[in-house]
């Protein structure tokens, strides 16, 4: 690390870099998430409510793609960064190749795969007879996509590491832009093209990722860049380096697959629970609709804590107690007071909310889904908590800490709660697992956050109090 990059995380007011960290990350994810958005409005306004569950349908498999994706590129990246600090050029050299190919075969793998099995994934993952036609269209092109998509994602590990982090942002904004656009011209048949609706939806991605794949993968190749990549020598890998990858990444690929097995068990408990009259299908869509939703609006609270976690490991490392304590505390006050603001815009415009996914303004869909929505909602006055306490874990380097307060939400609470209040509520069970869950999880983190906080406090010189 340099003076400049030093002195700024070690001497710069904890307020205005936390806020200086967290503008580019936030960026990159309101991107990333706003194409996902906007991808199910148009599908909804083009082909009609129960085509936006066909997304939904395919969702995990994007999840699992992307899961190991990012196992590889942060596991190479891990591996990068170190060989950089001791300028060994090639384990950095060596690093790349071998992250590019593992994920390469890997994709391909999956995507052979898929195709030859896509129906059968297709009823795994809780497709219905309503949406399995428009489900089959999506997946298909979305499986061609997965190569460079996953691609485009271990590249931008990589390219964070080599401390290009305008790379990175670029690289998802140019595939949510191009997506954007492409979104209503191939959905609605714009220019004179075929009206396609939910393929259209799915060759705008495939095209958006593919270009985002080329933008990253130009700028890596470019002589300014450190990753060394040398397409005459990019079949030199290291095949014990890939343990390494796999051991560093695995905790980030648990926690991803795992959260793509959840859509799964609610896409299949949704059609067990759901009532034949309006059917599994619509509630699908809700689902859909309402992880989308989530994402898109509570995205800036992780891209501040990403914006939180270089200043924390730095300062943890220095041993600045004050300055740790000083920005744990602002970045907590932050993300609850933004948790809260999104809470109470739910209360207020979930059925506006609901009318921008609706073709026809489907009475039941929107009535529906701004119910569930906000009883999901009451979560998110306590989930922001535990966000930060794995992140802040993270940083200080204890792993396993950060993964069980993860998992305390995802896999040991959520769960056996939603088998649960499915067998006794019905359908309105998934909606209050989600908010038990949440709640349970925040309240549980607040109690260690505060444990933690104190015992940070004491390592605290006084004069500095």
């Amino acid at each position: 690390m340099d003076d400049a990059r030093a002195a700024m995380l070690g001497g710069k007011d904890v307020k205005k870099l936390l806020i200086q960290l967290a503008i580019p990350a936030t960026i990159a994810m309101m991107a990333n998430a706003l194409y996902n958005l906007v991808d199910t409005i148009f599908v909804g306004r083009g082909a009609g409510e129960i085509a936006i569950g066909a997304l939904g349908i395919v969702f995990p498999i994007q999840m699992i793609m992307m899961a190991i994706a990012l196992m590889i590129g942060m596991g190479s990246a891990s591996i990068f960064s170190r060989a950089y600090g001791r300028q060994d050029r090639l384990a950095m050299r060596r690093s790349v190749n071998t992250a590019l190919w593992m994920n390469l075969v890997i994709s391909v793998l999956i995507v052979i795969i898929g195709l030859i099995y896509i129906d059968h994934l297709l009823r795994f993952f809780g497709a219905t007879e309503e949406n399995f036609g428009y489900a089959k269209e999506y997946m298909f092109f979305i499986l061609l996509a997965m190569v460079p998509f996953s691609s485009a994602i271990v590249l931008n590990n990589l390219s964070r590491a080599e401390g290009r982090p305008k790379v990175a942002m670029m690289t998802l904004l140019i595939g949510a832009g191009v997506n954007i656009i492409l979104d209503p011209i191939l959905i609605f048949g714009w220019f004179g093209l075929p009206e396609m609706g939910v393929r259209g939806a799915a060759l705008a991605t495939l095209i958006a990722k593919s270009l985002s794949f080329a933008y990253v993968l130009t700028a890596a190749l470019q002589k300014t860049s450190n990753l060394g990549i040398d397409l005459g020598h990019i079949y030199k890998v290291d095949l014990p380096m890939t343990r390494e990858i796999i051991t560093i990444g695995m905790p980030t690929l648990f926690r991803n697959v795992l959260g793509a097995f959840l859509v799964i068990i609610i896409n299949r408990l949704i059609n067990h629970y759901a009532p034949v009259d309006p059917g599994p299908g619509i509630y699908i869509a809700i689902y859909s609709v309402i992880n989308r939703m989530i994402m898109f609006l509570l995205l800036p609270g992780f891209g501040l804590v990403q914006g939180l976690i270089p200043i924390v490991g730095y300062n943890f490392g220095a041993r600045f107690h004050k300055r740790l304590y000083d920005v744990i505390a602002y970045a907590t006050r932050l993300i609850a007071i933004y948790f809260f603001a999104i809470f109470i815009i739910t209360l207020v415009s979930a059925e506006f909310l609901f009318k921008l996914f609706s073709r026809e303004a489907d009475p039941f869909f929107i009535t529906e889904g701004a119910r569930a929505f906000r009883i999901i909602a009451v979560g998110f006055t306590m989930i922001g908590f535990q966000v930060l306490l794995s992140s802040v874990y993270q940083a200080m380097g204890y792993p396993v800490r950060a993964f069980l307060v993860t998992m305390s939400r995802q896999f040991f609470l959520f769960i056996p709660i939603v088998f649960l209040f499915t067998y006794l509520f019905g359908i309105s069970g998934i909606w209050l697992t989600f908010l038990t869950a949440d709640l349970l999880a925040g309240t549980l983190s607040f109690a260690i956050y505060r444990y933690e906080m104190r015992d940070l406090k004491t390592k605290i010189p006084q004069h500095a109090l």
